[in-house]
């Protein structure tokens, strides 16, 4: 198996940790110091520089957002990404604070081929809000350099837009070995960073790339420079073994994010949430499982002024491990939130997963496939209806019409399905599988039963005596009737006491309980 490396450098990290770069473009720039350390194309444009005062360019834009650095928030959002990158390989290593590496070669032929893989990444990324430069290289190293080489081109092109036209891009996506060490040596020699404390002696003696570099005597340079340089360039051009330490996957998953403004509509939070749910399925992917609920929190005020927050849960019947099917549920719940407050974050939690069971390639199409298509719509539906407008039948072990004839909802329906398996009894045929909410009493008329029309009598009677045990006795003779217009009703004549015979001019009653289809 061929090694293929890519690597993903986050150019605007500082910034996208504050505001996604979907969100509506605006003039913003990090702080540390005092001092601007990353800026928004906005603001570029602008005049604001790297290294330029708060003062300075607040005489140039005055509308300007400012935020100060916060490198714990920068290294928590890298994990994040490179949670999401698991969906593509397991194989995911940290290359400094603001690039990671992935091993993708086993990954190419699942994914259809490195331009498809490089599509998806790059669509997971757009989705998380992060702007990244990526390159692929036989070596780990090159791919890195080949990363980092394309986005200090595109910053320097982009403050010469005259000169962005004529000058091609770099090469970021190089397969082959030979190919990779000619592109490597006409990088800068700033690239390296074991090199920057030698910069300045290296231009003096004319050494601006790495192709010189390498043609530099290597026992002079390992007295001159450490033994570090020597060993970035030996992995980088593929003559030394690369080892890395892979990230480590947490065993639970259950994540947050601060929105970057105060959102007052459920709907727009679906964006962010779209990120967590792409984390999610990372780590189902790495962890080889299945998620069957998740739970969406929607945090308001804290403090003083605290408002409890919006919770929503959804239940799967069928555990799931691909994003599509829980953002439209989530997108119908979302659409039926009224919330009560701003929502200022959100967290997310896989309260339930188990073993992830792929289905196996066939020829033709399985039954099992139909049965997961029909539970995806019964929980699109719970989401748009809500969890008690969609209900599913649920029979009991009783001979009484109104315990046997019982209803949940179809958000229980495992367990609902387990229920039937073991207390559901034989199925009658002289009984309709829908019953009247309330039974309809009807009239005796030339000593037969009258319901809009006579009804003529089909079956002899089924005698249904029950409920003493519990207080709700049943006593009656059930028929099947049909009209002149051949429509069969489910009726029964009411079997009175010696009590009710007291309070009662008539030994029985009768009324139509049920409709067959």
């Amino acid at each position: 198996m061929t090694r293929l490396w890519i690597a993903l450098h986050l150019p605007l990290l500082q910034l996208e940790i504050f505001r996604p770069n979907w969100l509506t473009e605006q003039a913003t720039v990090v702080l540390e110091q005092n001092r601007i350390t990353c800026a928004s194309a906005l603001a570029r444009q602008s005049g604001a520089q790297i290294g330029m005062r708060k003062a300075g360019l607040q005489m140039l834009l005055p509308s300007a957002l400012f935020y100060q650095r916060q490198p714990a928030l920068e290294t928590r959002t890298l994990q994040q990404v490179a949670m999401a990158l698991l969906n593509y390989t397991p194989q995911v290593a940290y290359a400094g604070h603001d690039c990671l590496l992935m091993d993708i070669g086993a990954s190419l032929r699942l994914f259809g081929g490195i331009r498809a893989l490089c599509r998806r990444i790059k669509e997971t990324m757009r989705v998380m809000g992060m702007t990244i430069t990526l390159s692929c290289a036989p070596t780990a190293m090159g791919a890195w350099l080949l990363a980092r080489n394309a986005a200090s081109t595109a910053d320097k092109l982009n403050k010469h837009s005259s000169k962005s036209r004529r000058q091609r891009p770099p090469a970021t996506r190089i397969l082959k070995l030979n190919k990779l060490v000619q592109s490597l040596d006409s990088l800068p020699v700033h690239l390296l960073p074991a090199a920057t404390p030698w910069l300045d002696w290296l231009r003096g003696i004319a050494c601006d790339h790495l192709g010189t570099l390498q043609k530099l005597p290597r026992a002079g340079l390992k007295r001159r420079c450490g033994k570090q340089i020597l060993d970035v360039l030996d992995q980088a051009y593929g003559e030394q073994v690369e080892l890395f330490e892979w990230i480590a996957i947490p065993p639970q998953f259950k994540v947050r994010i601060d929105m970057p403004d105060r959102i007052e509509h459920a709907e727009m939070v679906l964006a962010f949430i779209r990120s967590l749910l792409t984390q999610l399925m990372g780590w189902l992917t790495a962890k080889q499982l299945a998620v069957s609920q998740v739970d969406l929190q929607l945090e308001h005020e804290r403090g003083r002024q605290a408002i409890a927050p919006t919770l929503l849960s959804i239940l799967l019947a069928e555990p799931v491990w691909r994003e599509d099917h829980l953002v439209r549920l989530l997108k119908e719940r979302l659409a039926q939130v009224k919330l009560e407050a701003p929502v200022i974050a959100v967290s997310l939690d896989a309260s339930q997963v188990q073993a992830m069971h792929v289905p196996n390639a066939t020829l033709f199409p399985e039954p099992k496939a139909y049965a997961e298509n029909h539970h995806r719509l019964l929980e699109l539906l719970v989401a748009r209806l809500g969890d008690n407008q969609v209900l599913q039948a649920a029979p009991q072990a009783d001979h009484r019409p109104e315990i046997a004839n019982h209803w949940t909802s179809v958000i229980h329906q495992q367990a609902t399905e387990k229920q039937c398996q073991q207390q559901q009894p034989p199925l009658q045929a002289s009984r309709p599988m829908w019953l009247l909410e309330k039974a309809i009493a009807i009239e005796i008329r030339q000593h037969r039963p009258y319901y809009q029309a006579p009804l003529k009598l089909l079956t002899s009677a089924e005698r249904i005596e029950a409920g003493w045990w519990n207080g709700q006795l049943v006593t009656r003779d059930y028929f099947v009737a049909e009209n002149p217009a051949h429509v069969r009703y489910w009726i029964y004549r009411e079997r009175l006491g010696e009590r009710q015979n007291e309070q009662t001019d008539t030994n029985a009653s009768w009324f139509v309980h049920g409709v067959f289809g």
